[in-house]
């Protein structure tokens, strides 16, 4: 056991029942080596590993020495994966523990390709090094994007070969979240038709991300209400800044209202709703343009777990599920029309706006725009792609635009809310790819790189315009794994 590097653990989620997780703590490996360690991170949380030799840290980051104060746990939780129905768990996952930072904000810290644990399911409970520094790199660019997110402290090499479709390198991630409680975890109690567990589960989230909603009548409905806009404002965002998920299933979809489980993820370059980069969604059910609609069914799926603490009478509980998930449309393209105002600078309301969004939409389809540097020619004039510029309507488009930017009370005002939504930089999935390749070889310097973009998105830098770009047309055919 050690902690000279600052953690104050107060685990409340081992106080939860028995069936909501297993004690134990993580597999040793062989050889740990530390691969990156989130210095910024740790100072904003109250850390200090300076003190620690890379070698001591890669102890700690493996979970070969576990940090005085932790009470390791795999947590229990189910999932509807791609629409079906699956008894899950950390299956490659121990939660070291909540560490109370300076501000008396509570962190998860979980260590992820930690070996076996009782939900491992045949799986090897490991994970190989590429996928562990894509989630590291795209959860931070996500944080810097402004929009809810797990963040990554660090980054391991075990020393041990993991067996996918060929042999990787090992590794472990040192997960931070607000909490792990999911979607998946009300419907594992459900399931288990526990209705004292799944009331103290209500409780214990209200307590944890709802605090003002102790008193409330009802609190399942009020917790739902509350995790229904949290999602709504987090798929807008993802939205926003082009982002696909890639596997939206239930157990993905975090109470918190942050992103989490970096798997198939990437980027979109070429505005296409029916964009998919995971190469295991054969039919598009999470593509960039279903994301709004498949978490409406995940909170229905939320709300069918809550039917006991909605109403004794299991139609009524059904009636009032119904009215709560029906609210979701309309929330959501309010959310979602506000998001296209600030992108597109429009500060007043105008009869015109919804139809201005929905034909500059077709205009970027049918010229296979690129989505981040669209918004970024609206805002500066550059563009590295030319064909939308060319297109008559998009020409007519753009003169009414401006017209509809001269109703603001001072033009600059939407500009200056322009830049604040749209990103100049997105880590380019090419880029990524490089970046992993380089590190697999041994050479971190196109990903210490890209993490050193990701951290100011929002601001023009020469220097930095060859992540403008989009991937070469060769390399267009893009496909990501979700690493297990």
């Amino acid at each position: 056991m050690m902690n000279s590097s600052g953690f104050k653990f107060d685990n409340t989620y081992a106080n939860l029942p028995e069936i909501m997780a297993t004690k134990l703590s993580p597999v040793a490996v062989k050889k740990p080596e530390l691969v990156i360690l989130n210095h910024d991170l740790a100072k904003s949380l109250g850390l200090d590993f300076s003190k620690h030799s890379d070698q001591e840290n890669a102890e700690i980051f493996s979970g070969n020495k576990l940090i005085d104060g932790s009470l390791p746990l795999a947590q229990a939780y189910c999932g509807h994966q791609f629409g079906h129905f699956v008894m899950l768990g950390d299956g490659r996952a121990i939660l070291l523990g909540e560490h109370i930072d300076p501000k008396q904000q509570r962190w998860d810290i979980q260590l992820k390709g930690s070996g076996k644990t009782p939900y491992s399911r045949g799986g090897d409970g490991r994970a190989a090094l590429g996928p562990m520094l894509r989630e590291y790199i795209i959860s931070e660019a996500i944080h810097f994007l402004n929009i809810p997110t797990t963040r990554s402290l660090a980054v391991v090499k075990t020393g041990e070969d993991v067996l996918r479709e060929t042999k990787l390198k090992g590794a472990v991630l040192t997960r931070i979240a607000s909490s792990h409680l999911r979607v998946g975890t009300f419907q594992y109690v459900a399931a288990k038709q526990d209705i004292a567990a799944l009331k103290t589960l209500v409780d214990y989230a209200i307590e944890r991300h709802d605090p003002e909603l102790i008193q409330a009548q009802n609190k399942a409905i009020a917790l739902f209400k509350s995790v229904m806009k949290r999602q709504i404002k987090l798929i807008v965002n993802w939205m926003r800044v082009s982002f696909i998920h890639g596997v939206m299933n239930t157990d993905n979809m975090s109470i918190s209202g942050e992103s989490i489980d970096y798997g198939p993820c990437a980027f979109m370059d070429h505005y296409d709703t029916k964009t998919v980069f995971s190469s295991i969604d054969h039919y598009g059910r999470y593509a960039y343009g279903s994301q709004p609609i498949i978490g409406q069914w995940n909170l229905a799926r939320f709300a069918e777990s809550l039917f006991p603490l909605l109403d004794q009478d299991e139609k009524k509980a059904e009636g009032i599920a119904n009215d709560l998930i029906k609210e979701y449309e309309e929330l959501f393209a309010d959310e979602f029309h506000i998001m296209m105002k600030n992108k597109l600078g429009m500060i007043s309301d105008e009869d015109q706006d919804k139809q201005m969004m929905s034909d500059l939409f077709k205009l970027m389809h049918k010229n296979q725009a690129d989505y981040t540097n669209t918004f970024r020619y609206l805002i500066n004039g550059k563009f590295p792609q030319e064909k939308l510029l060319n297109d008559p309507d998009f020409i007519i488009w753009e003169a009414e635009w401006k017209k509809r930017l001269s109703k603001n009370q001072k033009s600059e005002d939407g500009y200056q809310l322009m830049m604040k939504h749209n990103p100049v930089f997105i880590p380019r999935n090419h880029k990524v790819e490089e970046a992993l390749s380089a590190a697999d070889e041994g050479d971190m310097s196109k990903f210490l790189s890209l993490c050193e973009m990701v951290k100011q998105p929002y601001t023009e830098d020469v220097s930095l315009e060859e992540y403008t770009k989009p991937a070469p047309a060769t390399d267009r055919i893009y496909k990501t794994y979700c690493g297990t």
